[in-house]
């Protein structure tokens, strides 16, 4: 008996064990400088802790931005991202993925500046051998500007997934065999950006830019990439490798996660081009699948 309980402990040690080797590694927050470098304007970023945390500018005469060093064929990519607060119609503050070619692929979180008082709209938006105009957008269910939040990116060959604190609020399947391209060959970099856009972004370019306010600002820290850089071994991130973001349990989300989703659909979605019959009259293939979300 005592013989058969040590056998079933280590079985059950073993199970444990091999569950906990499938969990993605908690994100490692590293310095700005580790992986990134500003893309333009230079003088709009202020750094603190070490280069730990740092802060972007925008004013009427220039925003600011930094991008990644490497280019990353799939991979977990995350940012906390505290946006400007107060009055911020007309700004963009971003964190997405991009390839360099014209045909680009690009995976993209855009947060959309608001009048004081009214919620932050986050825009997602997918693009696929050039072709976008697949956004979506949902009201955050927390004020986005009173603390950092965690924006991560799973990009795998068979989903990309948008996450908020650890919450999936949109999943981009793998549709090739409906005939859509999906970015499996192109190295994106990671781009974050703050930027003015008031022809477009608050209540569709209506609301203004109040240049009295500026300069805004938006904190960004936890700069943790973990994909496959291409200028390490180009055919080995095309293959996947080992690494754990292709291992089968990431390849779906389960059924927790499809719940969130859901959950995030009912409360929070205020525009899907999914279901916009006016834009698609038919519609996209890629939807035929959200239409069960």
């Amino acid at each position: 008996m005592e013989f058969s309980l040590w056998i079933r402990s280590l079985i059950l040690l073993s199970l444990t064990s091999a569950a906990l080797s499938a969990t993605p590694r908690k994100p490692v927050d590293v310095p700005f400088g580790r992986n990134y470098v500003p893309t333009w304007a230079f003088d709009h970023i202020k750094y603190f802790n070490e280069g730990s945390e740092i802060e972007l500018l925008l004013d009427k005469y220039t925003g600011t931005g930094f991008q990644s060093k490497g280019s990353y064929l799939f991979g977990h990519f995350s940012m906390n991202i505290k946006m400007v607060p107060g009055d911020s119609a007309g700004t963009v503050t971003a964190f997405y993925l991009s390839s360099q070619n014209a045909d680009h692929d690009e995976i993209d979180f855009e947060f959309l500046g608001n009048r004081t008082g009214q919620p932050y709209i986050l825009q997602t938006n997918v693009f696929t051998g050039g072709q976008g105009n697949r956004e979506q957008r949902i009201f955050l269910w927390f004020d986005p500007t009173k603390a950092y939040h965690r924006y991560s990116v799973l990009w795998n060959m068979y989903q990309i997934v948008f996450f908020v604190d650890n919450i999936p609020i949109r999943v981009f399947k793998n549709s090739k065999k409906l005939g859509v391209k999906f970015p499996f060959d192109q190295p994106m970099k990671v781009y974050n950006s703050l930027w003015n856009a008031d022809d477009w972004a608050t209540r569709g370019g209506l609301e203004k830019t109040d240049w009295s306010k500026a300069p805004f600002i938006a904190g960004y820290k936890s700069f943790h990439i973990d994909g496959c850089e291409t200028s390490v071994n180009a055919k080995y991130c095309a293959k996947q490798g080992r690494k754990w973001w292709n291992r089968p349990e990431f390849r779906d989300l389960d059924a927790a996660q499809w719940k969130r989703i859901k959950w995030v659909r009912k409360k929070f979605t205020i525009y899907n081009y999914c279901t916009d019959r006016t834009r698609f009259p038919q519609i996209p293939p890629e939807c035929r699948r959200d239409r069960d979300i």
